[in-house]
């Protein structure tokens, strides 16, 4: 194997010389629109899935924790070949039958319902089946967003759909407490099926198509590889490259602490401060302002004090006020949750902005699908052992002492960065990725 170097590091206002011209940009703002329903429905089904199993299936802690084991799975079963597929696929088609899928699946959950055939069997199938689509969606949709928006404006782009999906968290969340409350539970997931219709009409509607190879290429590139020796480029090329590799360490150890989080966070929240289910989801959209404000500061802090200094900043110093969620309680006691909570949500989708600005930069366009399902699935491969480690702490310790656990974890695993390239460099790298190529 073989490997080129890097071009210097480049601070981050060097890259944006001009002003931006994505809000004139059609197809830019249609992707922006489904993107935001999209997260939409799946804020009001994250919140609405653990509630039906509490409220309507009497479920206990380890079964609402499975719920989000379920809907990660995928990533560890089919999270790599996924990647090489979605090379091969218009990445825009795939994406409308992601949609498609999760509307069908989520309309059936109220199907049976009202034909009293609903069980937690059909929520655990949903959950898992609907995990299914989401990792072709995001696969194929952070593979296609660099074939539709130009270079320079690709920081701006990252930063628009992170902050509208941290602002689709908090209005889903907060709104979706509140059709639980006053339609029920079940009949709130129908928000859901509306919100994947908008998506995927607004994918559909979206004029310009990604340049594929032609059958001639598609079939040259067949006979020279195998869909395994595609997978294991992209493993050895995450594997090998320092920048990308520290990123893979610290994002499948965060997730594992995150996704413990949350996976009791519901029976948590419930127990500690006493919400009726309206209050709980506004509660916890309240604390996903956090998002929306790290959206719109990435940027700025990262042109101000460099790339690499700021993804430590958000990614290090915000999530270590975790550490007074579980001090939560009732009355005022819930704004240890709020601060908590919130600076996790700050953190999380700054560092994404700029994380995910560095790769689509950083990494070639035909690699770009591999190398997102491969480090997607180390990444999320360790995230179903996360909800499910959660249910386990919380039902043999008890939920609070599972908070503090899972809590201490997130804030512990940031350290990686701490002994990653991250610590020696002003910014991340503006060049192009050591590729590993075969020998």
């Amino acid at each position: 194997m073989k490997t080129a170097t890097t071009a210097p590091s480049l601070p981050l206002a060097a890259a944006e010389p001009r002003r931006s011209l994505l809000r004139r940009h059609r197809d830019f703002r249609l992707l922006f629109v489904g993107e935001v329903a999209g997260k939409y429905g799946a804020s009001v089904t994250g919140l609405a899935l653990p509630l039906i199993a509490v409220t309507k299936l009497h479920a206990g802690a380890f079964q609402v924790s499975t719920l989000p084991a379920a809907t990660w799975f995928p990533w560890l079963l089919i999270g790599l070949p996924v990647g090489a597929w979605v090379d091969r696929m218009s990445r825009r088609a795939v994406m409308l039958a992601s949609a498609a899928a999760s509307l069908l699946l989520y309309l059936t959950i109220p199907v049976a319902a009202a034909l009293g055939l609903l069980s937690y069997l059909q929520l655990l199938v949903v959950a898992l089946c609907a995990g299914t689509s989401t990792v072709f969606f995001q696969t194929a949709y952070t593979a296609y967003l660099p074939s539709l928006v130009s270079e320079p404006d690709r920081a701006e782009g990252n930063a628009k759909l992170q902050g509208s999906a941290s602002a689709a968290q908090i209005v889903g969340l907060g709104s979706g407490g509140t059709l639980a409350q006053v339609f029920g539970a079940v009949d709130s997931l129908l928000a859901n099926t509306l919100t994947f219709a908008v998506s995927l009409l607004c994918t559909a509607s979206i004029k310009q198509r990604e340049q594929l190879p032609t059958t001639a290429e598609r079939t040259r590139q067949a006979r020279r590889r195998t869909l395994l020796s595609e997978v294991g480029e992209g493993l050895r090329i995450v594997a090998r490259d320092r920048w990308l590799r520290g990123f893979l360490l610290y994002g499948a150890t965060a997730n594992l602490a995150l996704t413990a989080y949350q996976s009791i966070q519901v029976v948590f929240l419930l127990d500690r401060a006493h919400l009726p289910q309206s209050a709980l989801g506004s509660l916890i959209g309240a604390a996903s302002i956090g998002g929306v404000l790290g959206a719109l500061v990435a940027r700025r802090v990262g042109a101000a004090i460099g790339t690499a200094r700021a993804m430590l900043l958000f990614l290090l110093g915000l999530p270590s006020l975790i550490l007074l969620v579980p001090l939560t309680g009732g009355g005022a006691g819930v704004l240890c949750y709020l601060v908590g909570a919130a600076a996790v949500s700050a953190g999380v989708v700054a560092g994404n902005v700029l994380r995910a600005t560095f790769t689509q930069g950083y990494v070639p366009a035909e690699l770009l699908g591999r190398i997102t399902a491969s480090s997607s699935f180390l990444n999320y491969s360790l995230m179903p052992l996360g909800a499910l480690l959660g249910g386990v702490l919380a039902s043999g310790l008890g939920v609070l002492p599972a908070m503090w656990l899972t809590c201490a974890a997130l804030p512990l695993s940031a350290l990686i960065l701490w002994f990653s390239p991250l610590r020696h460099h002003r910014d991340l790298p503006a060049g192009s990725l050591l590729r590993v190529a075969s020998a």
